[in-house]
């Protein structure tokens, strides 16, 4: 049972934690960058073991949500892309979050994030995170999903077909929120990390799972493709968009059918540096989604393992020099803030 958000309070439901942590003054419509810091005092969840079927919604700042363990507090929900609502549409992406993060400051610690719909060709896709805000950092957490798994906010400012954007962050204005990863297990099949934020991930485990429903409707006729890692669709102003420092891809898919990232926006940004790659890494490494050629960035930098192939990459993506991969510092990245390591 979550406990210990005020001295001497407890409660059955993480939502009436939550509810009673409203406070008039939060800081979630101020769409600034960087955002500013709240007044209110900083407040620690803890949610002890269990599993919590809510739909949670998360928009006071300064708030840590602290479990039991990544293996045993677990928070999941399953609502999808297909599911009919009532007015007679489908649910679409943005209104499937398990976990909605509309805040700034906000930090998790030691559980798990799980939207367990199905898998994407079934279901469509489904978020168990919704990540918005600025300065939000999860340590020893779990994020698992099928397709679209971590949504790493924002929406790029135009949507590709109309009504693709229906959900909470639809009208909103946009920040481009800085996000810190710290030894997390993120799996998913397709665009699993996907999104217009400015995110570093450090010491994680990326893990491609082989989706149990179908072969990908984006394979070429000539090989098989279970999927993509990220999805980025970085505003083309931002230097920086996604940051992989010595992280472990893994998978249980074959040999390479999985790409390292394929842009959702053309100004996509992502680069690993010092990572393994397993068998599962496509020789060629990205995909280009049919956008055009020297807008987006994609790069690596002393990968290792089996997936690791530089002299097959892709040729519009990168191999950094020793000068260029030293510019990538969690403070250069994240533009000054320097979120504390637990390791």
């Amino acid at each position: 049972m979550p406990g210990n958000t005020l001295p001497g309070t407890s409660f059955s439901t993480i939502t009436e934690a939550l509810t009673a942590l409203t406070d008039s003054s939060c800081l979630s419509c101020e769409k600034q960058f960087p955002a500013p810091v709240s007044d209110l005092p900083p407040v620690i969840v803890h949610i002890g073991e269990g599993i919590y079927r809510e739909k949670l919604i998360i928009t006071r700042p300064n708030v840590t949500f602290e479990g039991a363990g990544a293996d045993k507090t677990i928070l999941v929900y399953g609502d999808a892309a297909f599911d009919l609502m009532p007015e007679g549409d489908k649910r679409g992406t943005f209104r499937t979050a398990s976990v909605r993060i509309d805040t700034h400051d906000f930090t998790a610690k030691h559980l798990t994030f799980q939207n367990d719909s199905g898998f994407g060709h079934t279901v469509g896709q489904a978020l168990a995170v919704y990540v918005d805000g600025d300065r939000n950092a999860f340590y020893d957490c779990r994020f698992l999903g099928s397709q679209d798994t971590v949504f790493d906010a924002p929406l790029p400012l135009k949507e590709a077909q109309p009504g693709g954007f229906k959900g909470p962050g639809e009208f909103k204005p946009r920040t481009i929120g800085r996000h810190y990863y710290e030894n997390c297990f993120i799996q998913g099949d397709v665009d699993f990390i996907f999104g217009s934020g400015i995110a570093w991930f450090e010491h994680c485990t990326i893990y491609s799972k082989l989706p149990g429903d179908r072969v990908p409707p984006e394979s070429p006729e000539d090989e098989v493709i279970y999927g993509y890692v990220t999805a980025a669709s970085t505003p083309m102003e931002e230097p920086y968009g996604y940051v992989f420092h010595e992280c472990s891809l893994e998978s249980d898919c074959p040999p390479h059918s999985i790409y390292l990232g394929r842009p959702w926006r053309e100004w996509a940004k992502t680069v690993f540096l010092h990572c393994e790659l397993g068998a599962h890494i496509h020789p060629v490494g990205w995909q280009d989604w049919k956008k055009p050629h020297g807008h987006f960035y994609y790069g690596e930098y002393a990968s290792y393992g089996p997936g690791a192939s530089p002299a097959t990459r892709a040729d519009f993506s990168h191999q950094l020099t020793d000068a260029e991969a030293a510019e990538y510092t969690v403070k250069h990245v994240m533009k000054g803030w320097e979120p504390q390591s637990l390791m």
